[in-house]
């Protein structure tokens, strides 16, 4: 694909996961409030089930990602990123309507089985990369990730306060008109020759996984992956519930704060890496940004006045340099008509964790935030997620240390 063609790719799958993400980050605010009144019940109960409907989506997407990417390397991107659009607007407009909690879990499990946007953006992505702007282009992802998060929550906490509904209805309305710009413009990035045949074995969740020994590489630091997925559910599960809990945050609150963390995302994926990861280089990168992530959570675990959430964010998100860092080094060690399998497989992943960590994370937090608990204490998933990261931080350097790369990457060389 020439030059001028991969630019514009690259724009068009902007915004297309810009769309995504801003019908994501529109429901966050409300769905305390959404869950509190189909339960009948208050935040610590609520904050349950919303780890239940996560579960929901988590365990059909640990399933479909595999097939979802395996899909895509034999059929293209462009028609499976098309039909998981359409799935998320399918699943906003259960949402909307949903007279009971069981219609979140119907919906929650269609936008699971579909939700291969970003697992088939970043096999696009990696298509049209070289290795010299592959780091920087997967920073798009947190780009798009961050200024979603700007638009999404923000939207989403002023149409709360006119009506629970409003912010899946407009979730519903972006998802569709994603659908639409991808199905007019988007061109398809994986050339017919580029493409392999569709295998059952290498597309179920445990042998996509198992591939994944193929690569010394990217197996070492599997284990350093988990503990920052399930790490980051602190973030994701409780964020509003934290908010409300402690700081008596409203709808609106709740959006504008997370307008700010996603702007810091953006500015650190958009600006940012692109200064720091060619100076520390890939592998510092990684587990300096670790390092960040988990001062960040120790931090928003003990605040004491909601204006510090804003602060801390900044360090938080500075631990964003991590990310594309590590998706580069992954990336970089598998072939291209492999690219969908690997992020199936790092989607299935991501996926496993989301089963385990949005439960231990919201039930962290209702355990210390009911009226028997043995000591409040709101923050106690960031606290548990900012150990995670740190251990993580120490597996990820053991993993990336230039002797010990090295020495695997060797082995690795010599059979291909």
């Amino acid at each position: 694909m020439p030059s001028t063609k991969k630019t514009a790719a690259l724009s068009f799958i902007f915004i297309t996961l810009l769309i995504d993400v801003t019908g994501l980050g529109i429901i966050v605010p409300v769905m305390p409030k959404l869950i509190e009144q189909l339960v009948h019940g208050d935040l610590s109960v609520a904050s349950k089930y919303s780890g239940w409907l996560t579960f929901a989506y988590a365990i059909m997407q640990f399933v479909c990602s595999p097939i979802i990417g395996n899909l895509s390397d034999r059929y293209g991107r462009r028609p499976v990123l098309l039909c998981s659009l359409l799935g998320f607007g399918i699943d906003y407009m259960f949402l909307a309507f949903a007279p009971t909690i069981w219609w979140l879990f119907v919906g929650r499990i269609i936008a699971g089985i579909t939700g291969a946007s970003f697992t088939t953006a970043s096999a696009y992505i990696a298509d049209v990369s070289t290795p010299e702007n592959r780091a920087q282009n997967f920073g798009m992802i947190g780009v798009a990730f961050g200024l979603g998060f700007i638009i999404g929550p923000l939207l989403g906490g002023f149409l709360g306060d006119i009506s629970i509904k409003a912010p899946f209805l407009a979730a519903a309305a972006l998802a569709l008109l994603n659908f639409l710009y991808g199905f007019f413009i988007l061109p398809e990035s994986l050339p017919k020759e580029n493409r392999r045949s569709f295998e059952w074995k290498r597309a179920n969740p445990l042998g996509s996984l198992m591939a994944l020994k193929k690569y010394p590489a990217v197996s070492g630091l599997v284990v350093s992956i988990i503990l920052v997925y399930v790490a980051a559910h602190s973030v994701q599960s409780t964020w509003s519930f934290y908010g409300m809990e402690k700081f008596h945050w409203t709808n609106k609150m709740v959006g504008i704060s997370l307008g700010v963390v996603g702007f810091c995302v953006a500015l650190v994926q958009g600006g940012l890496i692109r200064v720091v990861i060619p100076r520390l280089g890939q592998e510092k990168s990684v587990y300096t940004g670790l390092a960040l992530y988990s001062v960040g959570l120790f931090l928003f675990a003990f605040a004491t006045h909601g204006w510090m959430m804003f602060v801390f964010t900044a360090v938080y998100c500075l631990g964003g340099i991590a990310g594309p860092a590590l998706q580069a080094i992954i990336s970089g060690n598998v072939p291209r008509n492999e690219q969908g399998e690997l992020q199936g497989a790092l989607t299935s992943l991501m996926s496993a964790t989301s089963v385990i960590g949005p439960l231990l994370m919201t039930n962290l937090f209702s355990t210390f935030t009911k009226k028997t608990a043995p000591v409040y204490l709101p923050g106690a998933p960031f606290l548990a997620g900012a150990i995670l990261i740190t251990v993580s931080a120490i597996l990820a350097f053991r993993a990336l240390h230039p002797g010990r790369v090295a020495a695997e990457r060797v082995p690795a060389n010599n059979e291909k």
